[in-house]
């Protein structure tokens, strides 16, 4: 089959016709904006008055109303994270119903109106997570080997494992530790559940911490023997053969264990004198994410545009009545 030859004069109507309609479409945005400037210029009082009280109203605001942002990073012992996330979520929600009596009454805060919001979620370290756990190590090689790594991270099952957690709060207006922190901590630690398991748990610690004293006592006076063996030996003009095999580097080694152990359960008792303890605070840093501190130049912009749209409306209205009644 042939192809129809086309026609240069249709060619000629079609590129005449699109260079017509762009010049339109320009021509439109030209008298748009040409009508645009004679609104404003008719309506150059109402929008000054408009911008004037829009950005007088967001200084207002912006100076009285300041949101700050809070923030706890805790450990939760004893296996109380579910506990401690399921308070939060409780407090959370109260907050969203203005339930002033229970923050007040239940949680302890003193100034129960400032607080905006609250929040946990755990700060991620999975490096701390298997630090001498060899079962978290191959749990997460296990969970891994189905699926992304960084999404096995960052699930809960494993994120509310990790040591640390972050607790963040908003307040309207600068806080104190005495008026939000230390109530939300001490709600966080009251449970007597917890409190018997600490108290148990502790004690395990210290008794443990007792028998390895002991040990590395034994360890030492037999170390002491030893030495005193070789150094009369030595005196004497008998040899005394050392053998390798007499477990002397197994007992030194296992002097060396017992010490780090108890260096590590020191440091360990620090830390469970609270179900929830708190590791660092940081209070009063203020918020200008959003709209917070931005008002003065957000609400004159908004006046303005609904005094456009209103008036746009009304012009729209009148033509299509007139239309209507034509």
């Amino acid at each position: 089959m042939s192809a129809t030859p086309q026609n240069p004069d249709d060619q000629e109507l079609d590129l005449s016709q699109i260079s017509r309609k762009v010049g339109d479409f320009f021509e439109g945005i030209s008298n748009r904006f040409f009508k645009g400037i004679l609104f404003f210029k008719r309506n150059i009082v109402w929008v000054g008055t408009l911008f004037v009280i829009g950005a007088g109203l967001g200084f207002y605001l912006d100076k009285n109303t300041k949101i700050y942002d809070n923030q706890i990073i805790v450990t939760p012992n004893f296996g109380s994270t579910d506990d401690m996330y399921a308070k939060i979520e409780l407090i959370n929600s109260k907050i969203g119903e203005g339930d002033s009596i229970f923050l007040k009454n239940v949680v302890g805060v003193k100034e129960p109106k400032k607080l905006r919001g609250i929040e946990v979620s755990p700060v991620t370290d999975v490096y701390k997570f298997v630090e001498n756990k060899a079962q978290n190590f191959e749990l997460i090689k296990l969970m891994a080997e189905d699926g992304d790594i960084e999404k096995v991270i960052k699930e809960s099952i494993t994120s509310k494992n990790y040591p640390y957690h972050l607790i963040e709060f908003s307040t309207v207006d600068l806080t104190s530790n005495e008026a939000t922190v230390k109530p939300i901590l001490d709600y966080l630690n009251n449970s007597d559940y917890y409190k018997m398991i600490q108290k148990e748990f502790v004690n395990n610690v210290k008794i443990k911490m007792v028998e390895n004293d002991s040990v590395i006592g034994q360890i030492n006076g037999f170390l002491n023997t030893f030495n005193s063996t070789i150094s009369g030996s030595q005196k004497s003009d008998k040899l005394v053969y050392y053998n390798e095999n007499s477990q002397l580097d197994d007992v030194i080694k296992t002097k060396d264990n017992l010490v780090n152990e108890q260096g590590s359960h020191r440091l360990e008792l620090v830390s469970l004198d609270k179900i929830v303890k708190d590791n660092s605070v940081t209070l009063n840093v203020k918020n200008n994410k959003k709209l917070n501190g931005k008002k003065k130049i957000i609400l004159p912009l908004l006046f303005v545009f609904v005094f456009v749209l209103v008036n746009s409306f009304r012009s729209y209205y009148r033509n299509q009545l007139a239309k209507f009644n034509a």
